[in-house]
């Protein structure tokens, strides 16, 4: 039966996040049942995309994302695929009926991680808004369920916060995207004299989106609401640890934040959710 497959494709997603983000798992346990399934189909998808292009070295990755674009678009036009993450995100995307361009400027960003490029505010801007702000707008479309005049009220809102937790990556992964993969997201910065004030301009502007961000997951509908706000906590828990970090160690290590304080950090969240102190 077509059914247990889809089952199956669905939990193979929630797998796949609960391997690779202990934040994102703990964000998407607390959206309401009935969206979950869609949303780690989102999250499984984008995660196998960023496999081929961050880790895939000892293979052709580029021969690797154009056959999981074909596939990709073959899974949505025909309904199913034998891919278990993409017949999952299939059903996603045609069920909320989730716009193609999305995952058209995804699937870009993703190419333009295979290129050595010297990124300017153009670029820079280009790469967000493919690599994450769209990612924001295909789970956005599943918390309003499809609803379109709610998805373009909330739309600027997610995009902030998208924009906000790529930019918060880019920091806490200076140093391997910088090291093992050659990569500089951040425009017109040189890298070997990453100094402390160019780092608070970069959390200057993180700042501003997580405020204009926090707007929009006050008017989300409730079903989605404590998720989005508790994977909104924890990554300004980790932005608020990376801004007391200086900049020479941001260079040196990853920075962290331990289970047990994720879990801290949640039950704290609750409380001030329930008692609607945003």
């Amino acid at each position: 039966m077509k059914k247990l497959f889809d089952e199956l494709s669905y939990k193979v997603s929630e797998t796949v996040t609960q391997k690779y983000s202990t934040s994102f798992s703990l964000g998407i346990l607390a959206l309401k049942s009935a969206i979950r399934p869609a949303i780690y189909a989102i999250y499984g998808y984008v995660r196998l995309a960023d496999e081929i292009v961050d880790s895939f070295h000892e293979y052709d990755k580029a021969r690797l994302l154009e056959r999981f674009k074909t596939e990709t678009w073959n899974a949505l036009d025909e309904g199913i695929s034998l891919n278990p993450i993409l017949q999952s995100f299939q059903e996603t995307v045609n069920r909320f009926d989730i716009d193609r361009s999305l995952i058209e400027q995804f699937l870009h960003s993703m190419e333009m991680d295979l290129q050595q490029i010297n990124y300017n505010s153009e670029l820079y801007k280009e790469y967000i808004l493919g690599s994450a702000e769209v990612v924001g707008l295909m789970c956005l479309q599943v918390f309003v369920e499809g609803n379109r005049e709610a998805f373009e009220r909330l739309k600027p809102y997610a995009m902030k916060l998208g924009s906000a937790f790529q930019k918060v990556n880019f920091l806490r992964d200076l140093k391997e995207d910088y090291q093992a993969l050659g990569r500089s997201y951040f425009p017109n910065i040189q890298m070997n004299i990453f100094s402390n004030e160019t780092k608070r301009e970069i959390e200057h502007e993180i700042e501003a989106e997580f405020d204009e961000a926090l707007k929009g997951i006050k008017k989300l509908p409730v079903q989605s609401r404590f998720g989005v706000y508790l994977a909104y906590k924890y990554y300004r828990s980790l932005f608020k640890k990376i801004k007391n970090t200086p900049a020479e160690k941001i260079m040196q290590q990853r920075i962290r934040i331990p289970n047990t304080e994720k879990l801290s950090l949640a039950m704290r969240s609750y409380l001030r959710y329930k008692i609607a102190v945003l």
